[in-house]
């Protein structure tokens, strides 16, 4: 992917010298589209909170994301500043053909392949703290650590949890709020609003100098009821009652914060499915077992959304390449399968996606890869999700939000369109840490 322009301009604009450093906090709303804070009035959303960003602080009109467009990927780049192809986090879910890992994510942090944020500000002697950011689980550099992860919603998550979480933290957080702690399987806004009390409990009782919180809920909403609904606005009405809380608890503990609100991607309306699965079982890619399971591959999607990886049993088989180009290209010959680009492994490295995919389909938006569901699934059917994410950056519907103010901050700044993997970098130089981005195209860019 292209850096962005205009980066060195920004950073010099907004980030204050090492003898100037703040804390900062950092909140990511999953799924949060930019225009629905720019344009809130115009769109009806009562969001005061989130509106004082744009008035008091400076904001992106548009954050270039990663591929794939997805939660776990875009929430490790956010953290590095780099691409999936350098940071390792390449999908949610891991890949999977035999399902054998009931649907286990990339929850551990043992899978990044480069320092993260925590980590250096943890070696700068700084305290860090967390609240349920993806890929967290095993960071030591995270003093006070509430990572996401569960298994199955039975009461044994809760277990899972406290065992993973820095020890006595949960059970003292508990005591102190007087109400369990949300289990991780939870996406409501019910959940949202849970862990919000512990984050700004942990924020007053700790006063950490660079913490993150993660919220879900309107990405779950906008998948259920479809984006720009008045199911997902009133969704993003109560995150921002959230936010308004964190940012008076964290302008109690730090008065001259740096706050931060991200998102990870946008949204699109979605209508179909499309079963790849379908077409490599017909193709004879994959072969289903006497117990309706695949049994083997050869080759298989990878899905994330609107967008799938194509992995091969043996990437350097020529003839296997050929036979799965030839397929993809007859699937997209049909317009009924809404295919819109099919990537091979050198405009997947360009854009820094996975470098273990030998071709990456991106369907139209509309349209999004489906799971497995059994050897006589039809190809195309009717979706039952109304929104989904996960589509290559071109055309601009994935777009992500950035937005942030406070100490040094200048207000009412339209930054423009940025790279997803300048924020870290700039974070880091709020907090006045040294931070060198793994992918170095996003701090070279010229304005």
């Amino acid at each position: 992917m292209r850096a962005m322009p205009r980066l060195i301009a920004t950073l010099a604009a907004l980030v204050p010298t090492a003898s100037q450093a703040e804390p900062v906090l950092l909140i990511s709303i999953d799924g949060l589209q930019p225009a629905d804070v720019i344009e809130a009035d115009k769109r009806g959303i009562d969001i005061p909170n989130l509106k004082r960003f744009v008035k008091e602080g400076s904001y992106a009109s548009g954050v270039v994301g990663v591929l794939p467009s997805i939660t776990y990927p875009s929430h490790a780049t956010l953290v590095t500043g780099a691409s999936p192809a350098e940071h390792g986090i390449i999908g949610n879910t891991g890949f999977d053909p035999l399902q054998i890992n009931q649907s286990g994510w990339y929850w551990y942090a043992s899978d990044y392949k480069v320092p993260t944020l925590w980590d250096a500000a943890a070696k700068a002697g700084l305290k860090t703290a967390n609240i349920h950011w993806p890929v967290t689980v095993g960071l030591n550099s995270i003093q006070y650590n509430l990572p996401q992860i569960w298994r199955t919603g039975h009461e044994d998550d809760i277990k899972l949890m406290k065992a993973l979480a820095t020890p006595g933290l949960i059970d003292r957080l508990e005591r102190s709020i007087g109400i369990p702690y949300a289990q991780g399987i939870d996406e409501s806004i019910a959940g949202d609003e849970n862990r919000a009390r512990f984050a700004e409990a942990l924020i007053l009782a700790e006063k950490p100098d660079f913490m993150t919180a993660y919220f879900t809920a309107l990405d779950h909403e906008q998948h259920e009821k479809g984006p720009d609904t008045p199911d997902a606005r009133k969704i993003l009405e109560r995150i921002d009652v959230i936010v308004g809380r964190l940012v008076a608890a964290q302008m109690q503990a730090h008065p001259d914060s740096v706050i931060a609100i991200a998102s990870d991607h946008g949204f699109a309306a979605t209508t179909t499915e499309i079963n790849l699965y379908r077409a490599f079982i017909d193709a004879g890619l994959i072969t289903i077992g006497p117990d309706g399971k695949i049994a083997s591959w050869l080759a298989a999607p990878w899905n994330s959304g609107g967008s799938s990886a194509i992995m091969l049993s043996d990437p350097q088989d020529a003839a296997l390449v050929d036979r799965v180009a030839g397929l993809l290209d007859k699937l997209k010959s049909d317009p009924a399968n809404r295919i819109a680009t099919i990537a091979d492994r050198k405009a997947i490295g360009a854009m820094g996606g996975n470098p273990k995919a030998s071709f990456y389909v991106n369907f139209e938006f509309g349209a999004y890869g489906g799971g497995f569901k059994g050897k006589d699934a039809p190809l195309v059917a009717k979706s039952a999700s109304k929104g989904t994410h996960g589509y290559f950056q071109a055309g601009g519907q994935m777009r992500s939000a950035f937005l942030m103010m406070g100490k040094g901050v200048k207000q009412g700044h339209d930054m423009g369109e940025m790279d997803m993997r300048s924020i870290a970098p700039l974070l880091a130089q709020e907090l006045g840490i040294n931070f060198n981005s793994a992918d170095k195209r996003a701090a070279i860019s010229a304005p």
